[in-house]
């Protein structure tokens, strides 16, 4: 998988600028203490000529201004587009895995990946290379330089060196291990904040505020800490490094003033060769902060990379077949969802033997749990049938473009899902250039159309997120409107009535036959009469056709069918007298 430096190799035009740049920076800096001890050097002799001294200062100081801008821009620059590029792949890859992939995995999580992770990236690939490539260039000249002005003192200002590096080695692996117990952290909370929103009515009707209050604290807790840990490693380097360098600041003015005492060195060196000692500690100060920034960005690179490993179990045939057709064929269907422990699980669909001809609207009639649901998944590859179960116009769907093969159905789940956005670009969302009135014409077949114009702004209202503004019936409806503006060839409606009662359904579906005309449909329904004028309907039971026949034939015998139909009339006369 990339890492670190193929992303920064990615845009080493803008690095390579931004190192040039650092160079021009740091060449400026080496120089100035030389200017300092050519000033000290006079002033000691008693010359002067200190006007050029300082216009030399003030002139390295602007090439410092002007390239330490151009540094941050390029670094800082390229650091924001492998963001970009980053946050845009794994948004991209997020779309194409399949549904059995969010089935296990947190919502919470991947939001922690797109944020925190992505942005310690960022930081890694910005600040934490400029710190790297920062000490590549002032160690080695500012420790030559050392060397040229006094070479035994230059050997005593580095014995504490190698206690550092030695330091900064363990350092790097504790800070990179707690710091991927913090992004794991951080995921459980952004989960348990997503789950409280999303349920906030469910958890407001069961009066449990207190006790999510209480499980949240638990969860912020662990968060503060495992960040704690954090810190305290981090907290340890500064003092660290801080008394290494005093440590090497204590030997240079014990010895150099010694030999400035004794005329072996002059003062203007001994000025200059602390300086570059400062210099050399800012670096190695620099080094631990860019320890600290690349194991950041390592750890949450590898957690996203993990992401990325991912492989959707759907995915599109290498060289797909155009539809002919949309006569549906199911051919010895047995299906079970992916079990997480890995063990066989009881199939949700056995042996499904069923052909739907063209223009034909099939009923599909059940109890909860019967897979009526399961088998509307598997013709749009939802989920994926096993090979050549099932066919559209003779053509194995597996062998389909996804993209041709979903256009072609307009599927409406029992449970629809709106986006934040006005009603039209919600019925619009598979059409996004559909006109206004195309809009209102789908609308007027589903039947929300009036409602719609009762709202304040009409189709441009806002609903709210998820569609929280709307009641469950008209959720359903608009869903439908969507489906319907597409125009598809084959249409499956999984219960999209449910919150709709009976009379309302009945008045829709009516409006909604014509438009099934010369259209393959397949409607599953709880409720007997919504599936009444289909050509056929199927009853399943525990995953199997237990029943088939026309609405005429299954009222005539003793099976779950009619036993439904005998509730649900007995229950309507109830409500009527």
């Amino acid at each position: 998988m990339d890492g670190l430096t193929t992303w920064l190799w990615r845009y080493r035009g803008r690095i390579l600028a931004g190192f040039l740049s650092l160079l021009m920076v740091n060449g400026a800096t080496i120089l100035v203490p030389l200017v300092i001890r050519e000033a000290i050097d006079r002033l000691t002799l008693g010359e002067g000529a200190l006007l050029r001294s300082g216009l030399m200062i003030t002139g390295l100081a602007a090439v410092v201004m002007i390239f330490r801008f151009l540094w941050r821009y390029f670094f800082i620059g390229a650091a924001r587009r492998i963001e970009r590029e980053l946050r845009a792949k794994l948004y991209s890859h997020l779309l194409g895995l399949s549904a059995s992939f969010y089935n296990e995995t947190k919502t919470g999580d991947l939001m922690a990946h797109a944020t925190n992770d992505i942005e310690a990236i960022a930081r890694a690939c910005g600040f934490g290379a400029i710190t790297i490539a920062d000490p590549l260039f002032m160690i080695p000249v500012s420790v030559a330089i050392m060397i040229s002005i006094d070479p035994r003192l230059t050997l005593y200002a580095i014995l504490p060196l190698p206690v550092l590096t030695l330091f900064m080695l363990w350092f790097g692996t504790v800070i990179h291990r707690r710091f991927e117990a913090v992004q794991e952290a951080f995921s459980t909370l952004m989960e348990k904040v997503r789950e409280t929103v999303s349920g906030i009515r469910v958890l407001k009707s069961f009066v449990q505020e207190r006790g999510t209050e209480d499980d949240f604290s638990t969860t912020n807790q662990l968060q503060v800490d495992r960040n704690m840990a954090l810190v305290r490693i981090m907290g340890l380097f500064h003092p660290m490094i801080e008394l290494l360098s005093g440590a090497s600041l204590a030997i240079i003015l014990w010895i150099g003033g010694v030999g400035v005492i004794r005329s072996t060195i002059s003062l203007g060196d001994f000025v200059a060769f602390t300086q570059y000692l400062s210099m050399l500690i800012w670096p190695m100060v620099a080094m631990g902060w860019a320890v600290n920034l690349i194991q950041r960005g390592r750890a949450s690179l590898g957690r996203i990379n993990r992401l990325l490993a991912e492989t959707p179990e759907i995915v599109a045939p290498a060289k797909p077949r155009s539809l002919s057709g949309t006569r549906i064929e199911i051919r010895d269907l047995t299906f079970a969802y992916p079990s997480p422990d890995g063990r066989p699980a009881t199939p949700a669909l056995s042996d499904i033997q069923l052909t739907i001809d063209e223009g034909m609207t099939l009923g599909i009639v059940g109890l909860t749990g019967a897979g009526k649901s399961t088998l509307a998944h598997l013709i749009p590859r939802i989920f994926d049938p096993p090979v050549g179960t099932i066919c559209i116009g003779g053509i194995d769907i597996r062998d389909v473009g996804l993209d041709e093969l979903r256009r072609s159905i307009g599927f409406v789940p029992q449970d629809p899902f709106l986006f934040s956005a006005t009603l039209s670009e919600n019925i619009a969302f598979g059409v996004p250039d559909a006109a206004q009135e195309t809009i209102e014409e789908a609308a007027i077949l589903a039947g929300i159309h009036d409602e719609i114009l009762e709202f304040p702004e009409g189709y441009e209202t806002t609903v709210g997120e998820r569609g929280i503004s709307l009641s469950g019936g008209q959720k359903q409806r608009i869903a439908i409107a969507r489906a319907l503006l597409l125009k598809p060839q084959i249409v499956i409606f999984d219960d999209p009535l449910s919150a709709v009662d009976a009379e309302r359904e009945e008045f829709i579906l009516g409006k909604l036959r014509e438009f099934f005309h010369g259209r393959t449909s397949i409607i599953i329904a709880h409720r007997i009469s919504a599936v009444m004028h289909a050509d056929q309907t199927i009853v399943i039971d525990k995953g199997r056709i237990v029943e088939r026949g026309t609405h005429e034939e299954l009222i005539t015998g003793d099976g779950i069918y009619a036993r439904i139909w005998k509730l649900q009339q007995a229950e309507r006369r109830a409500s009527q007298s």
